[in-house]
């Protein structure tokens, strides 16, 4: 039993960045209740996070197979990659890994059009949006109740 909460560009740099937008808490302080919730679940937990498009991909190539759930804030790649796509359905193998979009803003009511589109949404079990950084521990929370049944 695994979850991964895969993070795209830009967000290491939560709390330094647009904090009207992303809040004030740094990426560890909000991967932190969603390891510690893991852990009191027995259940094995990941983060990753990345700039680069490519070391996404390699990642889910090399590490996708062993996730239940893949918790997915791809950032701008949300609306740009068809390559990440591409390579989440790489791995799929039957029902695994299931896939949680998740975003910190509610992108269907920002300004910026482009932001609305999302290459992920049709491949993913959910989508929790503009619940701010607590759509985290929203979306830990759902996997590891899908997980323990």
């Amino acid at each position: 039993m695994s979850i991964c909460i895969l993070n795209g560009p830009n967000l290491n740099m939560l709390g330094k960045r647009e904090s009207s937008i992303y809040g004030t808490k740094t990426l560890e302080q909000v991967i932190s209740p969603c390891e510690e919730l893991c852990k009191k679940n027995g259940i094995e937990f990941t983060h990753f996070q990345n700039n680069c498009e490519g070391n996404i991909i390699d990642f889910l190539h090399q590490n996708g197979e062993k996730f239940q759930y893949i918790i997915a804030n791809l950032g701008a790649y949300t609306h740009t990659s068809i390559a990440i796509r591409d390579a989440f359905g790489s791995i799929k193998s039957g029902e695994l890994p299931k896939i949680i979009e998740l975003h910190i803003s509610n992108i269907y009511s920002r300004s910026d059009e482009f932001r609305r589109k999302s290459y992920i949404q049709d491949i993913s079990v959910a989508v929790i949006s503009g619940f701010g950084t607590d759509g985290y521990l929203l979306a830990t929370q759902y996997a590891v109740n899908q997980i323990k049944g």
